[in-house]
């Protein structure tokens, strides 16, 4: 559906889960002119005289979802991504914010760039289109990037996406230079060299199917660097995608410290482990790959205990033609904005979180973390919100996903959560009432 012009908008009756008060209860949400006008606390709210109104039923409504790391495909690769069907895909999943990636064609380095995706994303009508830019030129590892010109252009956060900053002078300049203005550089922890051509974990697993593998201290080792760095320069800095039960103890320790360093991980790590690539199933060929059911647990533990900040798809499109392939072969990454939601459910429905616990590191985390006005019910926010039912069936059917690539690890599965309406800045942008 594409999205309604805003207006008045009362939505009664619902179970409001709101993260950032830790409120879990019934109410409504009034919006006007593309922002919450008030929040009504307990049952019986009534609408203003010529509003919309939408009876929630019972149903949750929590802010929208933030996914601070999406890939598209434009510029550049259009085939694979384009904004409006990202945005389109975001909307179904209930996302009303994307942090567009750098690695475009031209990468996002520079101001002008920022501003071209930014104002692309605007145009479109629908989600929040936001970027981060590259921390360094073309992603290329050694020359810095113009950080400072991107923030004031509106970047959330520098980041070389998937390549690893290996040159510590490198990495020592741009979070330095980035401390000077308290901007958030991000790096996904992978030694290089350790890491180089794996297509797996080391272990049993991929020994018996043949698979180059790294060990999963690879992980930790860079992020030992990476927060010695974080230590001396005093940078704002996010772990990309933790992946490892080591890794995260490394990560409590920087905590404990006092370090200032925020972490992320993909949905796909809370939901999968290794044994599911199974026979070369190359929807689950991941970058960090799949690990051990022991990380995986460890991953979920940490999102109870708040020690993770920040839940991604980490949404990844790939035709295809790139993924059809022997499993060394296959193009990294899935497809996962629109099945963010429903995925992130089974650590409630199957692992007994909470739902105000398991929607923090989705909506609140984020916004805290990049300074974002959204992420919460409170009057005077961003009307970003999402309507579900958290145990509504759904059968994930790859080919009926509105992105343009259908590479996702969920296509068949049987799954609990559905959105059935998403709101963006007060317009609604998808109705599947």
């Amino acid at each position: 559906m594409s999205a309604s012009a805003a207006k008045a908008l009362a939505i009664l009756n619902a179970r409001l889960l709101d993260p950032a008060t830790d409120y879990d209860g019934a109410g409504a949400v009034l919006v006007e002119n593309g922002r919450i006008l008030e929040v009504v606390h307990g049952a019986g709210a009534a609408a203003p005289k010529g509003v919309e109104v939408v009876d929630a039923g019972g149903l949750c409504l929590s802010p929208g979802l933030i996914d601070i790391r999406v890939k598209t495909g434009e510029p550049g690769a259009e085939p694979k991504e384009t904004l409006k069907s990202a945005a389109l895909s975001a909307a179904a999943g209930g996302v009303t914010t994307i942090v567009v990636q750098p690695d475009t064609d031209p990468a996002i380095d520079d101001p002008a760039m920022v501003d071209f995706i930014q104002r692309r994303g605007a145009a479109l009508g629908l989600v929040n289109v936001r970027v981060a830019g590259a921390a360094t030129r073309a992603l290329d590892g050694q020359r810095m990037a113009e950080i400072g010109l991107m923030d004031e252009a509106g970047a959330l956060y520098f980041t070389d996406g998937d390549k690893v900053i290996a040159n510590s002078r490198t990495l020592q300049r741009v979070m330095s230079y980035a401390a000077a203005f308290n901007a958030l550089i991000a790096c996904r922890p992978a030694d290089p060299w350790l890491s180089e051509g794996a297509v797996a974990t080391s272990g049993e697993l991929a020994t018996r199917l043949g698979l180059a593998s790294a060990p999963a201290i690879a992980e930790r080792i860079q992020l030992e660097r990476d927060l010695a760095l974080v230590e001396q320069t005093g940078a704002r800095f996010l772990v990309d995608q933790i992946s490892t039960e080591g890794a995260l103890e490394t990560l409590a320790r920087a905590r404990a410290k006092g370090l200032e360093v925020a972490a992320s991980v993909s949905v796909n790590h809370l939901c999968f482990n290794e044994v599911d690539i199974g026979d070369y199933r190359t929807f689950y060929r991941l970058d960090p790959p799949l690990r051990t059911e022991s990380d995986r647990q460890a991953l979920v533990e940490a999102v109870r205990e708040g020690l993770i900040d920040v839940i991604t798809s980490a949404h990844a499109p790939a035709p295809a033609e790139d993924k059809r392939r022997p499993f060394a072969e296959a193009a990294p990454g899935a497809v996962g904005l629109e099945t963010l939601l429903p995925a992130a459910l089974t650590l409630h429905h199957a692992e007994g979180l909470d739902l105000l616990d398991l929607l923090r590191p989705l909506t609140a985390g984020p916004a805290d973390l990049l300074g974002l006005e959204a992420g919460r019910l409170a009057a005077g926010a961003p009307a970003d919100l999402v309507l579900f039912d958290p145990g509504a069936p759904v059968v994930i059917a790859a080919d009926a996903l509105r992105s343009k690539s259908k590479n996702s690890p969920f296509d068949g599965r049987r799954l609990q959560g559905k959105v059935r309406l998403t709101v963006a800045g007060g317009r609604v942008v998808h109705d599947g009432r």
